[in-house]
Parts: C-alpha cells; structure tokens; sequence
C-alpha cells in the first residue's frame, strides 16, 4: 500500500535538520513525528535540550525544538511499506532539498537518525550541508538511552 508521510517541521529560523527514514505506523496513525512510546527520539532532544519534552503535548513539544533552532522531516516522503520496518520500504520517493533550502535558509547541518535516513547523507552533503549520521532512535536498535544521548550530543555545536 502507498503511503505518504507526515509534513515536514520546518521554520524559518531552523539550524538543524532531523531526517528519519519514513514514520512508523503509529507516528502515521497519530499524525506526530516519533509516536511510538518506546522511540528514544523524544527522551533523547530532551536530554540534549534540557527540556522536558516526554512530559509534553505534542505541539509543545514541537513548540520547544523549533525555538531551539530544530526542523524535523523524513528523507521518504511517500513509499510503500507493510508495517513499520524501514526494510519493507518499497518504491521511495525523496523529500525536496530545495523546499527546505526556500523555509530554513540558515541551515546548518542536516542530522539522519539512523541508517536508512542516512542512505541519503551523501546528496545532502553534495548540496553543501555539513551532515551527521546519528544511532537510530527506534526501539528496534537496541543501543541503551544513555549512549544515543551521547551520540546525538554532537548536533549540539550547530545549534
């Protein structure tokens, strides 16, 4: 079945891009990046932003990394996929460097959480965006909390 996936998170004032693979099936469910309860990916921003960001809604969620200079999207903006595994991605189409070129234009860096996001590091970085590659916040990566926390710690020097 095709799919599409969630608008990206993007503001003007953005310095840091977040690119997941595709959203999960409750993150499609729920119409929020990162639904899932066991995603580390909101346990990690708030540990890094000394936010309180699980104990938020999700628009002040969103409010609190926007203000901190994040966007958040997807390098999959549609595909087809049975369930939530990034290895049953089929027929994928990529999201538009130039969308977010015309919102963030102070752009810093572009972070891809995990290895199916990271499939595209190298057409971001050829479009002259310094890049990160970051241990995937899915539960189905099973690297303790505390050591993505200290991975995704580098994202910090572009905020």
């Amino acid at each position: 079945m095709r799919r599409r996936g969630l608008p990206p998170l993007l503001a003007p004032g953005a310095r840091v891009l977040i690119l997941g693979s595709f959203p999960s099936e409750a993150s499609l469910a729920a119409r929020q990046y990162y639904a899932h309860p066991r995603n580390h990916f909101w346990p990690v921003l708030g540990a890094l932003l000394n936010e309180p960001l699980v104990e938020m809604s999700y628009a002040a969620r969103t409010a609190r990394v926007r203000a901190h200079g994040i966007a958040i999207w997807d390098t999959i903006v549609a595909c087809e996929r049975e369930g939530s595994l990034d290895a049953a991605i089929r027929n994928a189409e990529r999201g538009e460097i130039a969308r977010v070129r015309r919102v963030a234009r102070g752009l810093r860096a572009v972070c891809f959480n995990g290895g199916t996001a990271a499939r595209a590091e190298a057409v971001w970085r050829d479009e002259g965006f310094a890049t990160l590659v970051l241990p995937s916040t899915s539960p189905a990566y099973t690297l303790p909390l505390a050591r993505k926390v200290d991975a995704w710690r580098a994202v910090l020097e572009y905020l």
